[in-house]
């Protein structure tokens, strides 16, 4: 019998997705290349710094590319990689699941309120 591998793929996988804001960069960059500041915009709640390193993270993992358009000033665009698009229908099954779980909450809350 052959031993499991050092790493377990699937622990390795979704540490790299449960990474700050990931879920989010990916979701946002699903539709074509976004400017740092667009995808600060798109999500909202994180900050300058967090996302500059999250970025950064996933450029060096393969996942999103940096390109630096030639502008005054100077832009940069981030877009996925083929790698970057092979994790989407999972970002977009959960983002499913997420929709029915928070139904379900919803729904239970609501009858929760009328049984008082």
């Amino acid at each position: 019998v052959e031993p499991p591998p050092g790493e377990c793929p699937l622990t390795e996988c979704m540490a790299f997705m449960g990474g700050a804001w990931t879920p989010n960069i990916l979701w946002y960059l699903r539709e074509g290349p976004r400017r740092f500041n667009e995808l600060r915009g798109d999500i909202g709640a994180v900050s300058a710094k967090v996302l500059s390193a999250r970025l950064r993270r996933l450029h060096a993992d393969g996942v999103v590319d940096r390109r630096v358009m030639d502008t005054s000033p100077p832009t940069v665009e981030y877009e996925l990689t083929d790698l970057g698009r092979e994790l989407l229908p999972a970002v977009e099954a959960i983002v499913a699941v997420g929709y029915r779980i928070k139904e379900r909450r919803d729904a239970l809350a609501s009858v929760s309120r009328r049984g008082r």
